[in-house]
């Protein structure tokens, strides 16, 4: 197995379970808080899709797949398209809304194909490639892409575990 096999399978267990926690997922479940500014299922996936796609399009040099393909102006939020979430208030979480799963669901598998489709050019020695300066030390591919595997895992996590909270999920086989 490669280096980019196994981030490709990282990421795509990752889709696999944004998928079983998307399945048959009615809105107000989507965009429901479990409590006082906690990040509801759909900021999660829409986070952790919108990073894959940034930090992705960004170690290509590629435009990102939101803007690419249109899905800014089909989630029609009222955010800059260059944002993904990072930083965000509970209030600005909560402003997240107003799309449902499918849209969430399409989204993410777009991203996560384009992902695959920069990893099957990665080789062992592109993942030496410093790609951030602006840490010490700077941030190499290889860096990158485990973070993105990281935050993507994390964070599809919580919004599983949401879902279960909220009803009942099974996750995908396999």
């Amino acid at each position: 197995m490669t280096p980019a096999d196994l981030l490709t399978d990282a990421l795509g267990r990752v889709r696999e379970d944004v998928d079983g926690v998307l399945d048959n997922l009615d809105d107000a479940t989507l965009h429901a808080s479990p409590g006082n500014g906690a990040n509801t299922i759909g900021w999660l996936i829409w986070h952790l899709s919108r990073v894959q796609d940034d930090h992705i399009a960004g170690v290509a040099g590629t435009e990102q797949v939101y803007t690419a393909e249109g899905f800014a102006e089909r989630f029609a939020l009222d955010l800059d398209v260059a944002d993904h979430g990072y930083g965000h208030t509970p209030e600005q979480a909560a402003a997240v809304s107003g799309f449902g799963a499918d849209l969430l669901a399409e989204y993410h598998r777009a991203t996560y194909a384009r992902s695959a489709e920069y990893l099957a050019g990665v080789s062992a020695d592109d993942l030496e490639r410093v790609v951030d300066t602006n840490w010490d030390p700077p941030v190499t591919l290889g860096v990158r892409l485990v973070s993105v595997c990281n935050d993507c895992a994390q964070h599809v996590g919580q919004a599983a575990y949401l879902r279960g909270l909220f009803g009942s999920w099974a996750p995908p086989s396999g």
